[in-house]
């Protein structure tokens, strides 16, 4: 039996027992993981095909190592300029061995329920006496409230960083030089993982930290040194 699955942005044709080098994935080295994005499964002369997925199959897998490939030469140039650039890239992968592949019966994680507060009763007022007829007084207006605008940081000033990935990332909820600190390398991987090309995000939370606290020369001095955002 044999199955072909959405991994981390890339479909591969698996089986059990097979390792595969798929991008970085966010799971600890050791520990299970499932794929239910599968699009085609095969068993002998039956095939079963999705549309585009199957309902109830699924792909479990082990996490072996996360690991870096192997060094990629990215060489641009520009004829009668003067340009040229050259730099090195080692994707973040992750190695895995499919462990187990279901056609059917497989249940989904189902996505987490966002418990809603109790809305406070409203309190019964005994009803005020009438007044005295008075000419009615107009209420003061009350200025609007001005919506607070969080102003989003220029990411593509870290070294890697394009403006493809930017957009990715402010889409994902990492819109300021501090999101980006706080964020994971493997989970930022994880988030780009559909975006083309190769890219190191080993170096970006530590260059996102000197750029939030407002660190430029050292920031600039540093970035002189990387090789395509990898150190």
């Amino acid at each position: 039996m044999y199955a072909i699955v959405e991994i981390a942005g890339h479909q591969f044709k698996v089986e059990k027992d097979q390792k595969v080098f798929v991008n970085r994935l966010a799971t600890e080295e050791g520990k299970k993981v499932n794929f239910d994005n599968v699009l085609l499964i095969g068993d002998g002369d039956k095939v079963t095909l999705g549309a585009p997925a199957i309902d109830g199959a699924q792909v479990s897998a082990k996490v072996l190592k996360h690991l870096k490939g192997d060094k990629v030469i990215v060489f641009k140039k520009k004829r009668r300029k003067g340009y040229r650039v050259k730099n090195g890239h080692r994707q973040a992968l992750s190695e895995i061995v499919i462990e187990g592949i279901k056609a059917s019966g497989a249940k989904k994680a189902a996505p987490k329920k966002e418990t809603k507060k109790a809305e406070p009763k409203a309190e019964v007022k005994a009803a005020a006496p009438k007044a005295e007829k008075a000419a009615p007084k107009k209420a003061a207006a009350k200025p609007a409230a001005k919506k607070a605008t969080g102003k989003a940081d220029d990411l593509k000033k870290i070294e890697g960083i394009g403006p493809k990935i930017a957009s990715t990332l402010v889409e994902a909820g990492i819109a300021t030089f501090a999101d980006l600190a706080k964020a994971k390398p493997a989970k930022i991987s994880e988030i780009i993982a559909g975006v083309r090309g190769n890219h190191v995000t080993d170096t970006w939370p530590k260059q996102a930290k000197l750029a939030a606290d407002g660190k430029w020369d050292e920031l600039k001095k540093w970035q002189d040194e990387l090789d395509g955002g990898k150190a």
